[in-house]
């Protein structure tokens, strides 16, 4: 694979199913070079395999879809151009032209239907007036000054949040072939500018703190979310509220005895008799969120105790879509990290649970309804595709990465398990070109550190092997899927487990696999990983060059700037100074001998610029070989979801790197700029 092959990448979302069963309908976006864009729409997918998946919408970007419960009907999420915000349409199920159902200033940001069809509750950023151009003639450099009071301000990707909490709203669905109402003129706020021919959206919260994961209860008569209680700006809490459907104070739903914790998502069970969430506990100090999985609980809707359905030790669950996914009268579906791979299960309130999908696949999502269970996944040769599961066999219905097979050589990833020097297994992947080699081998190093490696296609590991060289990446001690001793064991101790792990790994594979070449080792990392590769350069020195990328790299700067600053290094690292100088990069930045080229983005408030511009300087200083290399508009997702230019660029820079140091015949040294 080579960076021009970036929108052959197609990434596929969670279906959407019918409520007859017969077909699913999927996003499936992908980067677009010319519009600097993603771009993608709506695919329609039947499960009769006379019938092939065509395309259901023609948007710039169309996402998200769900149909509504009498299948009448399908909303999505539109993009109508590259600098517009997403906005809420529906569509008849059967096709036709979509109806725009919002024209909100900062775009919709998530929705769902009512049990009755007829209404939708959507969550969107309320500008305050005179910001972010509610104003005319009122740019971001003449608006008035934030007074900051809270440590929650910033969120990366979103930017200031205290000025443009998410809340809730709630519209009425049209009927197709009815005239909408809109919102007279004479009521229209400066800061709400007159719709065109949407319908009226009634607001339903109005905290100044963020609502998310809204969705009916089974009656229609309430609207359950989740957000942060008052008083819990110290803390990471989030809580289940409920507000009626039409208007009224929202009271918050507590499970009796319930530690703290942080609920991801709610949704009511379809017989209306439970309550299905899932949280994450967070200790004492309500910050302690080290390796804390992520459980699945059920409570009764009446109130008491919820219990776990999920085992916090060893399952770190989540939602297969943008929300929990219901089968059944009383049970949930959810997915599950697993030693490089994700699950899915199906749990009931009585504790009855099926393991549905497993095996070398991350499913990225699911759906049923009318008696067919729809999945969408990620393996070792697609970004993403669909399937349905049937007498407990996924049968494929789309091959969305046919195009990437066709014109890129995708490697299959081979995986590996070898003992760390302190006799613990530490599993992962090799991802080798082509040829007898020897190869250059490059130690990649995942973020997080609670994440995982997988088994999915990787099109980083993919674009290195295409230039000539061997991915080494594992999952070591601080990583997710393997439990909670297994994350929870570097808490107070980063750099050493970890370290250790990633080393004993490429250690093995280097004696393992004669192709591979010991003498020439680059080493690599963003975030979390940036932090490593820059912690591991300071200690051994037997790595031709290195590449960090939007480190963790001062935790002390770090507590002030990061959005997650003021509490992120503390719980990981500690409180003592000299304990968390021993596990900083900055404070061991003086003994890195390696070159290194240091990749950040300036908009990145994870780990905010100011982190790679110290570091380079410190090495710089040092007379250690160093670039810096800054991107402008980017946040700490640039690998991920920056522009489509700015990512085949990224790639560019790195190759480049490498063929200084590191040449290969894909990838030969050229001239040094």
């Amino acid at each position: 694979m080579k960076p021009e092959h970036l929108p052959l990448l197609n990434s596929v979302s969670a279906p959407a199913v019918h409520p007859d069963g017969s077909r699913a309908v999927v996003s499936v976006i992908r980067p677009d070079f010319d519009a600097d864009a993603y771009v993608g729409q709506l695919w329609n997918v039947p499960l009769d395999p006379g019938q092939l998946p065509r395309r259901f919408t023609r948007g710039f970007k169309d996402s998200g879809p769900a149909f509504s419960p009498d299948g009448l009907a399908l909303a999505f999420l539109r993009v109508t151009g590259p600098s517009a915000k997403p906005q809420l349409f529906v569509v008849e199920a059967g096709g036709g032209e979509p109806r725009a159902l919002t024209e909100r200033p900062l775009g919709v940001d998530g929705f769902s239907w009512s049990p009755d069809s007829h209404r939708i509750v959507f969550s969107s950023r309320e500008p305050a007036p005179g910001r972010y151009g509610t104003w005319e003639d009122v740019g971001p450099a003449a608006e008035d000054p934030r007074l900051i009071t809270d440590y929650q301000y910033r969120l990366n990707g979103v930017g200031y949040t205290k000025d443009k909490p998410a809340r809730l709203f709630v519209l009425d669905v049209p009927e197709f072939g009815e005239e909408p109402r809109v919102v007279p003129r004479g009521r229209a706020q400066r800061n709400h500018p007159p719709a065109g021919d949407v319908p009226p959206a009634r607001q339903l919260t109005s905290a100044t703190t963020d609502h998310e994961s809204a969705v009916f209860s089974a009656d229609g008569a309430f609207v359950y979310f989740v957000c942060a209680p008052p008083g819990s700006d110290d803390t990471l809490e989030m809580a289940i509220y409920r507000v009626p459907a039409g208007g009224g104070e929202p009271l918050r739903v507590e499970p009796e005895g319930a530690p703290r914790q942080t609920v991801q998502d709610v949704r009511q069970s379809k017989d209306g008799r439970w309550l299905f969430f899932i949280a994450r506990v967070l200790g004492e100090s309500g910050t302690d969120f080290v390796a804390r999985n992520a459980v699945l609980y059920c409570m009764p809707t009446d109130g008491g105790e919820a219990a776990a359905l999920t085992d916090p030790e060893i399952m770190d669950v989540a939602c297969p879509g943008d929300r929990l996914e219901l089968r059944g009268p009383a049970g949930a579906v959810v997915l599950n990290n697993a030693q490089g791979t994700v699950e899915l299960l199906e749990l009931h309130a009585t504790g009855d649970h099926a393991l549905l999908v497993h095996g070398d696949r991350v499913v990225t999502g699911a759906a049923w309804a009318g008696g067919s269970m729809l999945v969408t996944f990620s393996d070792p040769s697609t970004a993403g595709d669909v399937a349905v599961l049937e007498d407990g066999q996924l049968r494929l219905l789309t091959d969305f990465a046919a195009a990437l097979r066709v014109q890129a050589d995708v490697v299959v990833p081979q995986e590996l398990t070898f003992v760390s020097t302190d006799g613990y297994p530490v599993h992962g992947w090799l991802v080798s070109p082509a040829g007898k080699g020897p190869h250059p081998v490059l130690l990649s190093v995942h973020g997080g550190p609670f994440a995982q490696y997988t088994v999915a296609l990787h099109d980083e590991a993919q674009v290195y092997a295409g230039a000539g060289y061997a991915v080494v990446m594992c999952n070591p001690r601080g990583s997710a899927g393997y439990g909670r001793d297994h994350g929870h064991a570097i808490k107070g101790a980063m750099g050493t487990f970890d370290m250790q792990d990633v080393l004993a790994f490429l250690e093995g594979a280097l004696d393992k696999f004669p192709a591979l070449d010991a003498a020439r080792l680059g080493i690599m990392g963003g975030s979390y990983g940036g932090y490593l590769t820059a912690l591991t350069i300071a200690r051994d020195h037997r790595f031709s060059a290195a590449i960090v990328e939007r480190g963790f790299l001062d935790p002390v700067s770090f507590e002030g700037s990061a959005d997650i600053g003021w509490y992120f290094a503390a719980e990981y690292m500690g409180r003592s100074r000299h304990a968390v100088d021993a596990q900083s990069p900055m404070q061991h930045a003086e003994k890195v001998r390696t070159p290194t080229l240091v990749i950040h983005s300036e908009d990145d408030l994870r780990c905010p610029v100011e982190q790679g511009q110290r570091y380079f300087t410190a090495l710089k200083r040092n007379g250690v070989p160093a670039e810096l290399l800054l991107f402008p508009g980017e946040d700490h997702e640039l690998s991920r979801s920056g522009t489509p230019h700015h990512r085949r660029l990224r790639f560019e820079h790195i190759l480049r790197w490498w063929s200084r140091f590191l040449p290969t015949a894909a990838n030969p040294a050229g001239p040094v700029s």
